[in-house]
């Protein structure tokens, strides 16, 4: 992979000491302290359909930090899941710079993304994805199997609360434990990035909190870049860092006072 290009440090917007407006300016501002594995720069993502031009993403700057756990909050259509997707090189930008690490991932083909995806991101979607004729044990064994250095599928199982489901089918869980076992499944392979897309969103209160403990855990235990898509401001509160985004561009940064647990979290 090619040596990524300096940048020189952007001027950051005027802001309170736990909040910066960026506006449309979109600038740097409030940024991690600890060293970027993510860097975007001008990133944008345009979809045309015919003579129609939708821009999803337009001008990002961002950087994220070594085991930071970021909130990403926005109404649907504001570009969250667009964000996301590039970040987890399961899509490519229309313009901009996108680093991991020394790894340019903006221009890379889709053999260079495949091999990014399976080394070094884990990804956590609303809706669960498990083969329903695998056990909780084989649905996770399926990315040990491909990985590198991964833990073994009892040590994934055992980090989200699952050995005693461990031989049951998808269809005998809850939908809890069928996210849980999502989450293993993407932790198993022991990834630098885990990014999570409404991850509590078809939830109950009770056990969407459960699964959130369970983030939480892999983030604070295992160091794992954490970034989590949600349209709930209240999960805001376990963040280092929540990014608001509007019409594609991220519109503030807010930095919590303090990290809440998921039991102090209310909605």
């Amino acid at each position: 992979m090619p040596t990524p290009t300096a940048h020189s440090p952007k001027e950051p917007a005027d802001g309170t000491a736990n909040g910066t407006a960026y506006g449309t300016a979109n600038r740097l501002a409030d940024g991690p302290a600890a060293p970027a594995v993510l860097r975007a720069r001008a990133l944008s993502r345009v979809y045309r359909t015919g003579d129609t031009e939708v821009r999803a993403l337009w001008e990002v700057d961002l950087d994220v930090a070594r085991g930071e756990f970021i909130v990403l909050l926005g109404a649907s259509g504001s570009g969250k899941s667009t964000l996301l997707n590039l970040l987890g090189g399961l899509d490519r930008p229309s313009s901009g710079e996108l680093w991991f690490e020394d790894h340019c991932l903006s221009n890379a083909d889709e053999d260079t993304l495949t091999r990014y995806r399976r080394a070094h991101v884990g990804f956590v979607f609303q809706f669960y994805n498990l083969i329903p004729s695998l056990t909780v044990a084989e649905n996770v064994a399926l990315v040990t199997d491909i990985a590198d250095d991964p833990m073994s599928v009892d040590e994934a199982l055992a980090l989200v609360a699952l050995m005693p489901r461990r031989d049951h089918f998808p269809s005998q869980l809850s939908g809890g434990e069928q996210q849980r076992v999502a989450i293993a499944r993407a932790i198993a392979k022991r990834p630098q990035l885990l990014l999570c897309d409404e991850p509590t969103g078809a939830l109950d209160y009770a056990t969407g909190k459960r699964v959130l403990e369970v983030i939480a855990r892999i983030n604070q235990e295992l160091g794992t870049t954490t970034v989590v898509i949600t349209h709930n401001a209240a999960i805001a509160g376990m963040a280092d860092r929540v990014m608001r985004l509007v019409d594609g561009r991220i519109d503030r940064i807010d930095r919590p006072a303090r990290r809440l647990s998921p039991a102090e979290l209310t909605w």
